[in-house]
């Protein structure tokens, strides 16, 4: 574990204090009779788990914001604020955003400064940069200055991580260095495609790290055979991102009905079962859902609450799943099918495809 973790960790400030107060001590794992998704259900209720080598804990299921809350000027957002509050009121706590999200990092922040909640928010958060030259860090140094400006209220950000480990050899030792510093608290790298998986380990493996963002679903399950083992191992925390697959695995069983099997063990919704399966995995410290539909993020949330299935059920929720029409071919899908966003890097993807001669099949 490095030492800087466990140096910090005996450090309380006003924002763990404020999170330990908002999620209490719950266990991993809770009685059946706590579930509910009804917004101001008990705080206490909820599924979390702890940063290793910290006495901090953090919500089983998060909030992503990639697509969903970028918007074009002038767009209603009011429906983002909802869920984002909805979130909020039945415990939530962290929140995973980055400038390379369009305006989803302004927006998260202009909904955190309405509700007076910055304080209490746990933001992870990414750098996508290079510099002039080698080594230079200009662009990244403003790129973090900009997200605590936007999001910070003490100055700094809980995490910070390599996104897609962009300038990854210039940016873990940087990062170590803004951590001594005290400028964020933890740091990570992050990547959502599975080419990348070895690269991705190494530096698990090697960079001394905190966290670890990649994507994991009970369609994608590539990290189980090195990164999360890795993981687990070094006491890094991991942080699944695409859980719901991009709402491809809901495509897949639109019009079908929960199975009777899991109905029984008090899983009511698609939702609940995808985001179930991913926590009940020992390594896994935070599952990132995104939407835009308040109703879906009170979906989403009932995953934090109840039982976990154990390895035989996730066994036979697999098991399911393959027997799904579509399901071993759901990479063919194209990302959130039937949805359309029309935020700034929709817009700005567009119009690169209308004058781009070549667009990747």
């Amino acid at each position: 574990m490095p030492a800087e973790r466990q140096a910090g960790s005996s450090t309380a400030t006003r924002r763990q204090v404020l999170a330990a107060a908002a999620l209490g001590a719950a266990g991993t794992v809770l009685p059946a009779s706590a579930a509910s998704a009804e917004p101001g259900g008990a705080a206490g209720d909820l599924i979390t788990r702890p940063i290793p080598g910290t006495d901090e804990r953090l919500n089983a299921v998060g909030l992503g914001t990639f697509m969903t809350f970028d918007t074009v000027p002038g767009a209603p957002t009011a429906h983002l604020r909802e869920v984002l509050r909805r979130y909020w009121e039945i415990g939530g706590r962290i929140v995973d955003t980055s400038p390379l999200y369009g305006a989803s990092e302004s927006n998260l922040a202009a909904f955190a400064s309405e509700m007076n909640i910055k304080s209490e928010m746990f933001v992870t958060n990414k750098i996508w940069a290079t510099g002039e030259y080698l080594w230079d860090d200009d662009v990244a140094a403003r790129s973090l200055r900009n997200s605590v400006a936007r999001l910070s209220d003490d100055g700094k950000i809980e995490v910070i991580q390599c996104h897609n480990l962009v300038n990854v050899d210039c940016h873990v030792p940087l990062f170590h260095a803004w951590k001594k510093e005290g400028r964020v608290r933890y740091i990570g790298v992050t990547h959502h495609d599975v080419n990348y998986y070895g690269p991705l380990a190494n530096w698990l493996e090697r960079g001394e790290l905190d966290f670890v963002q990649v994507r994991y679903s009970i369609a994608t399950r590539q990290a189980e055979e090195r990164i999360l083992p890795a993981a687990a191992e070094r006491g890094v925390a991991v942080l699944v991102c695409m859980p719901l697959e991009k709402a491809r695995l809901h495509h897949l069983v639109a019009g079908r009905e929960v199975p009777g099997f899991a109905r029984e063990f008090g899983i009511r919704t698609w939702a609940e079962f995808f985001l179930k399966w991913i926590i009940s995995h020992p390594a896994v410290t935070c599952a990132l859902p995104a939407t835009t539909n308040p109703d879906h993020l009170l979906e989403n949330v009932a995953a934090m609450r109840g039982p976990l299935p154990d390895p035989e059920m996730r066994n036979r929720m697999l098991r399911h799943m393959e027997s799904v029409p579509g399901f071993d071919q759901l990479e063919s899908i194209p990302w959130y099918p039937g949805k359309r966003f029309n935020g700034l890097v929709s817009r700005a993807q567009a119009e690169i495809r209308r004058r781009s001669p070549w667009w990747p099949s």
